[in-house]
């Protein structure tokens, strides 16, 4: 945002992303306390969950009194985008959590699971237990080709290149081939997924990561 955005008040509105809204994580989950907290930060996970709590009483969106919400959540609020409220806010949008939209911002309800970059900057026994989590998810994927596309493209909106999209989804139980197709799907099409997998011609000449 930039440093004129931040004036007395903001409206809030929410982001309908249906990708993201299928395999996502409510922002005020365990999920996001676990495993997203380490890399927005602790203010700017605050704020955007606190953006999200007010999207409850007023789905369809809000005016937000900035110096209230910041001085709520213990943070100043000066001129400019610089003080720590502005800061957590520049931080939501610099990781895909809101954007700018015309006197406001639209913001995620529901977060995407990590990719693999970020995944990366968690501490060690985080990363264990992403995979534990991911391993007991309910649904167990049931090899659905749909949700393996919904998550690639999730996984490809946020930097995973082919093979870490490859191996995030067998991670998480999807099968080899289906993984495989899912993936290179995103590439192939110019990052637009087709109807189904990908048939043996389809596959032919592919080199797999």
């Amino acid at each position: 945002m930039s440093d004129n955005s931040l004036a007395q008040t903001l409206i809030v509105m929410p982001w309908h992303d249906p990708v993201v809204e299928a395999v996502g994580y409510d922002a005020r989950g365990p999920y996001v306390e676990l495993f997203w907290l380490g890399i927005l930060g602790p203010t700017a996970t605050w704020v955007l969950r606190r953006l999200v709590m007010g999207l409850d009483a007023y789905p369809d969106g809000y005016e937000l009194d900035l110096g209230e919400t910041a001085n709520a959540l213990g943070l100043s609020l000066t001129a400019g985008a610089h003080s720590p409220f502005g800061k957590a806010m520049n931080r939501c949008v610099m990781f895909g959590m809101m954007h700018q939209v015309p006197d406001g911002v639209a913001v995620r309800r529901q977060l995407p699971p990590l990719s693999m970059r970020h995944l990366r900057k968690l501490p060690t026994h985080l990363q264990a237990a992403h995979v534990e989590w991911v391993s007991r998810m309910p649904y167990q994927l049931d090899d659905s080709w749909e949700r393996a596309l919904a998550l690639a493209e999730t996984m490809a909106r946020t930097g995973d290149e082919t093979h870490q999209i490859e191996r995030q989804l067998l991670s998480i139980g999807i099968t080899p081939r289906m993984a495989h197709d899912a993936a290179q799907r995103w590439w192939q099409q110019g990052g637009e997924p087709t109807a189904g997998p990908m048939t043996t011609q389809d596959c032919a000449g592919t080199v797999r990561p």
